[in-house]
Order: structure tokens, then C-alpha cells, then sequence
């Protein structure tokens, strides 16, 4: 149960990181909207598998 309810917060996060990202073109935004993806999937994945 924890795992799926991090997952929709994931997702959540995903979707609005891409609103944001596709509103507001700006370069640096988009490499920040894409880092801050990646290092939240490294963190879901590494506590997945703690588990």
C-alpha cells in the first residue's frame, strides 16, 4: 500500500512538474523540471527496494 500511494504521488508530481515545464518553455526550467524527475525516481526506487 505504501509503495502505490508513493507512486500516485509520484505521478502527481510528474504531472504537474510537466504543466509546468510545457507552459513555460525556458530552457533552464525544463533542465531543472528533468533533474528534479530523476532524482525523485532514483529516491523511489533506492526506498523501494529497501523495503
Amino acid at each position: 500500500m505504501t509503495r502505490l500511494l508513493a507512486l500516485v504521488a509520484f505521478l502527481f508530481l510528474v504531472g504537474f512538474l510537466a504543466i509546468l515545464a510545457l507552459e513555460v518553455p525556458s530552457p533552464d526550467l525544463v533542465l531543472v523540471v528533468l533533474l528534479t524527475v530523476v532524482l525523485v525516481a532514483w529516491d523511489f526506487v533506492t526506498a523501494a527496494n529497501k523495503q
